[in-house]
């Protein structure tokens, strides 16, 4: 049995819509699954019309987070949706992605001369949450860069946008309010990013668990199998939940969904150690 905790839809920075989102996890073989859209949980209850008896379904979310020095991304597993304190929060964080969208839009017309038309802009602001992703995309469709990831690197990685990340002890709290598991996602670094050393991220880990994290996602599609037995590892170590996700994007990644390791070898649901926490 396979299982994928780390999937986005277009809901967020997905290129799929949740129809063919699910489409592609009945034909995958994938038996578990979580829809873990960036700072939004507006696709989950839509996805879940899609999704037979056969997929069991964990609703999460993925989000945005900085506390003290540290930048990092907050998976927060069997979440209620209309949770009050979440719900909340989500409406927060709604207004910190529109003043990193209107950054942006300001930067690539100051910096590069880059002015986006009616249409482009009307796309962006219709988004339920817009992320370097969708920039790059239009980008990339002007031909001023070969792919999504060339795009953000030249174009973008240089826009400062202020702290427009939740607060992460916040963030945390309101994960365990709204009755979820939270999980410190691709905790080595995720797309893009240098990967910490060990030395570099134990320090990182006593600070996390201070903060309250209960789990690591070991388990990732960038990840060799030395990064994931020491996280697994130290994960054990420190009786922290294991978890483990693609980070699918659909064509806006090269990550196929269901894979958990850069090597794409089968991991069987059983090695994560958070799905016997969730009912």
């Amino acid at each position: 049995m396979r299982a994928d905790l780390h999937l986005h839809s277009n809901y967020s920075d997905g290129s799929d819509s949740v129809e063919e989102l699910a489409d592609k996890i009945e034909k995958s073989g994938l038996k578990i699954v979580a829809l873990s859209d960036h700072d939004t949980t507006d696709g989950l209850a839509p996805i879940q019309k899609y999704l037979s008896d056969k997929i069991r379904f964990i609703p999460a979310v993925e989000l945005t987070c900085k506390a003290g020095d540290i930048k990092f991304h907050l998976l927060g597993y069997n979440i209620n949706p209309d949770n009050d304190a979440l719900k909340a929060l989500i409406i927060k964080g709604k207004g910190l992605r529109r003043q990193k969208l209107e950054a942006r839009i300001k930067y690539l017309r100051e910096v590069w001369n880059i002015e986006l038309t009616k249409e482009e802009l009307d796309w962006l602001y219709s988004r339920t949450t817009v992320v370097k992703t969708h920039f790059a995309n239009i980008l990339v469709k002007r031909g001023l860069a070969p792919d999504n990831l060339s795009a953000m690197r030249k174009y973008l990685d240089g826009c400062k946008t202020g702290n427009t990340r939740f607060d992460g002890i916040e963030a945390i709290s309101v994960i365990k309010e709204a009755g979820g598991i939270p999980v410190w996602a691709h905790p080595l670094g995720g797309e893009g990013e240098t990967h910490s050393t060990e030395e570099e991220f134990l320090p990182k880990l006593d600070k996390m668990m201070s903060y309250g994290i209960q789990g690591l996602e070991c388990y990732y599609s960038r990840y060799s199998f030395k990064e994931i037995e020491f996280l697994v590892k130290t994960a054990n170590e420190h009786n922290l939940w294991i978890s483990g996700g693609s980070d699918y994007h659909g064509t806006n990644k090269d990550i196929p969904i269901g894979r958990l390791n850069c090597e794409d070898k089968p991991i069987s649901a059983d090695k994560l150690t958070v799905l016997t926490q969730i009912h």
